[in-house]
């Protein structure tokens, strides 16, 4: 691909390290800017900046946040006493655009896989701990991807919180086994969280 401005190829260039982004279609989006007017393409530029320097993590949920507690952790009208125990943000955008939960969230910030080099110990667990520890916390619901990292993950987590008073359950597999949560229709999602069960009758021990 050639180009007549080293500008607009190194525009290009940012904009193909995007996932899902090929040169193709960053060459279109580039010329999509170069077409507005300046202050929309600074509008732009602005808000991706901003975003990048002043986003926070929820020091509850670890979910994203502007502000040290993220809203839906900040929400009264959510039932604080119920935690969905996710992977990542995406998964909690996921679930969210259900509108089928109103509960609270933590994300764990990936699933234990040796293969990947992903212990216990590089996920938000221990701070799961805590919060249950501390808070009047009545039911944990398990929203991970259906595969064997995902099983292994809440099985170290469920022997982790036994000594603790609290309901263990995991969406019902509605979600094919090997699949990707992210990737499931809203539908068969909000089933999956209306459906729960017992975790004991998924995670072998």
């Amino acid at each position: 691909m050639q180009f007549s401005s080293s500008l607009v190829e190194n525009a290009v260039n940012e904009f193909a390290k995007l996932p899902g982004i090929g040169k193709k279609t960053a060459l279109r989006l580039v010329l999509h800017l170069l077409k507005q007017n300046e202050a929309t393409v600074g509008n732009f530029g602005d808000a991706i900046i901003k975003m990048r320097n002043e986003i926070k993590f929820c020091q509850r949920c670890h979910n994203i946040a502007d502000a040290d507690i993220c809203s839906i952790c900040a929400n009264s009208m959510r039932k604080q006493e119920l935690i969905c125990v996710v992977e990542n943000i995406r998964d909690v955008i996921t679930i969210e655009s259900t509108q089928q939960y109103n509960g609270t969230y933590h994300v764990l910030g990936g699933i234990i896989s040796p293969l990947d080099g992903v212990g216990p110990e590089q996920l938000n667990i221990e701070s799961l701990v805590n919060r249950i520890n501390k808070e009047q916390v009545q039911e944990i619901i398990f929203a991970l991807s259906p595969n064997i990292q995902g099983d292994t993950t809440i099985y170290y987590i469920q022997k982790k919180l036994q000594p603790l008073s609290v309901k263990i359950t995991t969406i019902a597999r509605g979600i094919s086994f090997g699949g990707e949560l992210e990737y499931a229709d809203e539908m068969t999602l909000a089933r999956s969280i209306a459906n729960r069960l017992p975790v004991e009758n998924y995670v072998s021990k």
